[in-house]
């Protein structure tokens, strides 16, 4: 396959000449709250915007039958999609050359504490400010400025470039789920999302889990009569506490993920129990994340995880609680020497950007397409996931710039 290289100086002026209105068009989707439920009207918004720069740009309606896919996540009781579509755009190729799907999100989570103005979209020394500007508002305007600059260069492509911006990414990849159940297929996957610009092929999983442990109720006084189902959620989270710890430990040896001392953490973030200080609630509830490496798929980490409660929650806990999963991501692993890698690779270099693999030590939708369509992905973006559903989101002009070039190499070369 021959490699596409872009002219350097006349791809730096067509992205000089589109980053102002890619600045405004970040700041103006950062300005429509796409939470969860409320993501059609930044999705009309970029119809308009982007519909210029491809072949084919349509809004693709999502059933309410989505809730029954085995594999979607987070149901909420009489939820509708009645206005919330993914967008997809094509360019297409003349013939002969590989194809190639580029995947971010449009969704966000909500403002955080003390988030000032999380929805102005406000640019301060060249960098943008707001919610969802790295995650992943900014990785729409990195693709939009990308193809904006192999337009205005007239670059003429071999294989397709097809381009899914979803909904839900956030709560479990439902707006994926529905683009992979489409026809849609390429020769490989890139997935935006903010990631300092490093080439990430291993992504780990997640499942979030829902545990209800239940107890006998009764009056301060009754010592010996009474089990708390506040005291066994506590028991439970000891025991998921020392699984992780177990499993952490075989996990070791990653060479994408040794550089973190837990890149798959545990968390416990909601709980809810008991009616009255001195009454032993019957029913206690926690939620909360476990990550896994791939060493694990997400069926064996939600079979471990209960195997675990049962063998070691002693005479009450094992046969007094149910446990949901209601996100489930898989691992995504594609070799770290796959030819989209090393085209992504080669990109940076010829973008004067030192490329550096790594592993991505959360989850996100690389695996739908990986695990199952069998299309190889890999993620890939500008800006860091460290501010990312912080009060400080945030992300630079320069690195949407960069991220851009890096792009609109890749698409060159892999599809020209």
């Amino acid at each position: 396959r021959i490699r596409v290289e872009l002219d350097s100086q006349k791809l730096t002026a067509a992205l000089k000449a589109r980053t102002d209105e890619t600045v405004s068009l970040l700041s103006d989707l950062i300005s429509i709250p796409s939470t969860r439920g409320n993501e059609g009207p930044a999705m009309r918004y970029l119809l308009e915007k982007i519909k210029p720069l491809a072949d084919t740009c349509e809004l693709v309606p999502i059933s309410d039958d989505i809730q029954k896919d085995p594999e979607y996540s987070f149901p909420l009781e009489n939820f509708t999609y009645a206005d919330q579509p993914n967008l997809r755009l094509a360019i297409k190729g003349s013939g002969g050359g590989k194809s190639l799907i580029i995947n971010t999100h449009m969704d966000v989570v909500p403002a955080s504490p003390g988030q000032e103005k999380p929805f102005e979209g406000r640019v301060e020394d060249g960098i943008v400010w707001g919610r969802g500007a790295c995650d992943c508002k900014g990785q729409v305007a990195t693709l939009y400025l990308a193809m904006a600059a192999l337009k205005d260069l007239g670059v003429t492509l071999k294989g397709d470039v097809i381009g899914h911006v979803v909904i839900e990414e956030e709560n479990g990849g439902n707006g994926t789920l529905a683009a992979i159940r489409s026809e849609d297929r390429a020769d490989a996957a890139i997935v935006l999302e903010p990631t300092d610009l490093k080439i990430l092929p291993s992504i780990r999983g997640a499942v979030w889990f829902v545990t209800t442990c239940y107890g006998r109720a009764g009056h301060s006084g009754q010592a010996g009569r009474t089990v708390s189902a506040l005291k066994e959620a506590i028991r439970a989270i000891e025991i998921l506490e020392g699984y992780h710890d177990r499993l952490l430990a075989e996990s070791k040896g990653h060479p994408l993920y040794d550089q973190w001392d837990n890149p798959m953490p545990i968390t416990f973030g909601m709980m809810e129990a008991g009616d009255w200080p001195a009454m032993a609630p019957s029913r206690a509830t926690f939620k909360g994340v476990m990550g896994f490496l791939p060493t694990r798929t997400k069926e064996q980490v939600m079979q471990e995880m209960q195997d675990a409660l049962k063998a070691e929650g002693g005479d009450w806990l094992p046969d007094h609680f149910e446990m949901d999963f209601i996100y489930r991501h898989d691992c995504n692993e594609i070799p770290a020497d796959h030819p989209i890698v090393k085209t992504l690779e080669a990109a940076c270099g010829e973008s004067g950007h030192k490329p550096e693999v790594s592993g991505m030590p959360a989850s996100c939708d690389a695996w739908f397409y990986s695990n199952l369509i069998g299309v190889p992905t890999t993620v890939f973006g500008s800006g860091t996931l460290g501010v990312a559903h912080s009060n400080q989101e945030q992300i630079p002009v320069s690195e949407v710039v960069k991220g851009a070039e890096i792009l609109a190499r890749t698409i060159a070369s892999w599809c020209g």
